[in-house]
């Protein structure tokens, strides 16, 4: 079985616009086969963008890590007018990435990268809904080794489940970062945490 994780090569596909709203701003984002939430907005992405909108940083430098068809920077840049480069190990996904960029107009680039391999700059946010079905080692990866790629001042910002170990991994982030439960939505925890 292949994840929205890894490259599938000979998968079919089948595109399919899904749309975001916030207020006045409409986002309109191509889909396929072999991309996570593929059908529709996930409401764990819908969780963290919206606590970020209320709580967030306007105008800075972003990352978003496994963004999938973009739905996370391209909310950030054009919503909060953000800079915002993209990630993720799926071709599949870049590329419907780059096609959603372009629709929508915004300040964003994307690339492939495993986690934060071919990551060079640092960053005022990092952003990420990460990939649970990757497993603990990945996941865990991209939380904890984001204060790396962080400004001094930067923030974390992620989305996870209550029963996927969010509450662990608060409180151990707790032990060196200023880290906090921003909301809490139908088992979705959205957590920021600061360089300390």
């Amino acid at each position: 079985m292949n994840q929205y994780f890894t490259n599938n090569t000979s998968l079919k596909s089948k595109l399919k616009v899904l749309n975001y709203s916030y207020n006045e701003y409409n986002i309109s984002l191509k889909s396929d086969l072999g991309v996570f939430s593929k059908d529709k907005i996930d409401l764990g992405s819908q969780t963290l963008l919206e606590s970020y909108f209320i709580n967030g940083r306007k105008n800075v430098k972003v990352l978003d890590v496994g963004c999938g068809y973009g739905l996370l920077g391209i909310s950030l840049a054009k919503i909060m007018n953000c800079d915002v480069d993209m990630i993720d190990v799926n071709k599949r996904a870049i590329h419907l990435c780059k096609m959603n960029i372009k629709e929508n107009k915004v300040n964003a680039k994307v690339w492939e990268s495993d986690v934060y391999e071919n990551i060079k700059d640092k960053y005022d946010v990092i952003i990420t809904n990460p990939p649970i079905k990757a497993g603990k080692k990945i996941y865990e990866k991209i939380i904890n080794e984001s204060f790396n790629y962080l400004k001094e001042n930067g923030e974390l910002w992620f989305v996870m489940r209550n029963n996927h170990g969010v509450k662990t991994i608060h409180k151990n982030l707790k032990k060196t970062k200023n880290s906090e439960i921003m909301i809490k939505n139908k088992g979705f925890y959205v957590i920021r945490a600061k360089c300390a």
